[in-house]
């Protein structure tokens, strides 16, 4: 049986602004009922505006940040977002391989919504290198592009071959992100795992508060997986309705001038 108050360790970098990285996986994470965790692996400074510096942490520390977690408290998923560098990765990759928690999902983030680079191009291979590890890859359609170093697709037809090629780099499942299609669309998700395919619906939601979004889907979907005991299927759908009613909310959040943050706590207010 799950825990009733499953453990969730996200292991990514800083946001100060409070929209994305950490400070949005605790809030995801928290609001999905499941107990949150955080590891730093770097700093960030910026706002709702753009990123304007990182500072990576040692790749030891960053180790030993995670090595704390797992020697005193029983983890139930671990959510990972910027990593950053290739020996973090590789610190990150170690741990993870001799701890094996129960469940992993692996954000690949390395590109920040204002378009500053979060991961380093000769972290790209590493990062790769991490993707048998994973239960859930979670890119976008950019980020599967570069992992694929491939053209970036451009229509919902292509989601599910794309989605297939990303499986054979070694997750145990893919849920490809179908929000930078053109066009003024439905916004679709697809899940995707050997054998299956669960198409994930939402509506395309005009609002300029949509900063951070792709990191609560990946630490939505670790609480539920955490919660329902790794069924993947309706813990994808329970995570993907968060983040569509999160993001309907957004416009009621007043935190900067530019690309604002989601209400992740929108049914506190409802």
């Amino acid at each position: 049986m799950p825990r009733a108050v499953p453990n969730v360790l996200s292991i990514a970098g800083s946001d100060p602004s409070g929209g994305a990285g950490i400070q949005a996986d605790l809030k995801a994470i928290s609001a999905n009922g499941a107990y949150a965790m955080a590891a730093i692996t770097g700093l960030t400074v910026q706002n709702t505006r753009g990123v304007r510096d990182v500072a990576m942490m040692a790749p030891a520390f960053v180790a030993a940040q995670v090595e704390a977690i797992f020697d005193d408290v029983p983890v139930d998923a671990v959510k990972l977002g910027m990593l950053g560098a290739p020996d973090v990765v590789q610190a990150v990759a170690e741990v993870l391989a001799a701890r094996r928690p129960p469940q992993v999902v692996l954000d690949p983030v390395m590109v920040a919504k204002g378009g500053a680079r979060l991961l380093a191009p000769e972290a790209e291979a590493a990062l790769r290198a991490l993707l048998p590890l994973a239960d859930v890859l979670t890119p976008n359609l950019p980020e599967a592009a570069v992992l694929l170093g491939a053209p970036e697709i451009t229509t919902e037809a292509e989601m599910e071959p794309t989605a297939r090629a990303l499986l054979a780099l070694g997750p145990r499942a893919v849920l490809l992100k179908g929000g930078h299609l053109p066009g003024d669309a439905p916004s679709p998700d697809l899940l995707v795992w050997e054998g299956g395919a669960l198409p994930l619906p939402g509506p395309r939601i005009a609002t300029r508060n949509a900063h951070g979004a792709g990191c609560t889907l990946s630490s939505a979907l670790a609480a539920q997986l955490a919660l329902t005991g790794g069924d993947l299927p309706r813990a994808a759908r329970l995570a993907k309705d968060y983040v569509t009613s999160a993001m309907r909310a957004a416009d009621g959040i007043d935190a900067g001038g530019g690309h604002g943050p989601l209400d992740h706590f929108f049914a506190l207010r409802a």
